[in-house]
């Protein structure tokens, strides 16, 4: 039995590359279906748009496989989906800030357990590239995410959004937020965008072992407050749409009630006077100041701290997650 399960092990470990494409476009088209069937009832025009975005990398994963001809029609899915965004912003005032609340939503979980706290300034437009999320993976896991594309309009906001709900589903998928990222990136990396790049970061929270495990991908250190101590937690891999190659690990830091962890875009270290940058330092001593703050107090005061800071407006996109082990 044992030689049995060695055997299989190495056969799942040989054919992982195209297993984990098979599997994860056979999710992207089962939840594109399905949000589409949502939007041919009429609940809303969101899930239509959503399924083209969510398909797209996965699909073409398998597909370039026994097909070149493959990539000019992602192509052109990739430019109906960027015609359908626009005219959708384009219906009223308020479609734009209806779009970025898929990235960065105003309404949160709430999830036993934890209190969690969110701060978003979309900068110099509403359409924008950063984006967050957080959601119960299992029973005992929760994941927190955190993201940035570059740029600002509708093809990095429409980046963000495949980025975000790919990686929803890769959690699911894969336990290691490594593993997941890794595929993330691969998956990203077909859409061939040289002037987009993604910095993003995982926290994926196990409660019953009281851990906390990260991935991040070229992002600005998140903090954890844990034993009295601002804890940073670096980078583990490059940005994401850099290399489709590119290796991401994770790491695994202790998890334990009333410990806090914060994580934020760019553009709350890169306000600046001066010339002088707010920084990950004047992030850290926030949180050191009083960490036992509610947690959308605590990102608030890092939001008007580093406008405090910045000699003008903060014009780049800022987004905050508090997060506390409740």
């Amino acid at each position: 039995m044992a030689a049995e399960g060695a055997e299989s092990d190495l056969w799942r470990l040989a054919d992982a590359d195209y297993r984990r494409d098979v599997e994860a476009a056979m999710v992207a088209i089962a939840t594109a279906a399905l949000l589409a069937f949502f939007a041919v009832a009429g609940i809303s025009f969101w899930p239509a748009v959503l399924s083209g975005l969510l398909a797209i990398p996965s699909i073409r994963t398998i597909a370039q496989r026994s097909n070149i001809n493959e990539v000019s029609r992602i192509a052109a899915d990739r430019f109906e989906i960027e015609k359908r965004a626009k005219e959708i912003t384009q219906q009223a005032n308020l479609a734009p800030y209806h779009w970025a609340a898929r990235l960065a939503p105003n309404n949160l979980p709430e999830l036993k357990g934890f209190e969690i706290g969110q701060e978003y300034n979309p900068g110099a437009g509403a359409l924008a590239g950063d984006f967050f999320d957080v959601f119960r993976v299992d029973n005992d896991r929760v994941a927190a995410i955190i993201g940035d594309v570059t740029g600002h309009g509708i093809e990095p906001s429409i980046t963000a959004l495949q980025a975000k709900y790919l990686l929803r589903t890769f959690l699911m998928q894969f336990r290691d937020p490594g593993q997941a990222v890794e595929q993330l990136n691969t998956q990203m990396s077909v859409l061939e965008r040289g002037e987009e790049f993604i910095s993003l970061c995982v926290l994926v929270f196990d409660v019953e072992a009281e851990s906390l495990r990260y991935a991040s991908a070229g992002h600005p250190a998140a903090f954890v407050w844990h034993h009295q101590e601002v804890r940073p937690l670096g980078a583990t891999g490059p940005l994401l749409m850099l290399d489709p190659k590119a290796i991401y690990h994770s790491r695994e830091v202790q998890w334990n009630a009333e410990d806090v962890a914060v994580l934020y875009t760019d553009g709350l270290a890169e306000a600046r006077r001066d010339g002088v940058l707010f920084g990950e330092d004047g992030v850290a001593s926030i949180i050191r100041r009083d960490p036992t703050a509610g947690v959308d107090v605590l990102a608030k005061s890092l939001m008007e701290a580093a406008r405090d800071f910045s000699d003008g407006p903060i014009t780049d996109d800022v987004a905050i997650l508090v997060i506390r082990h409740a």
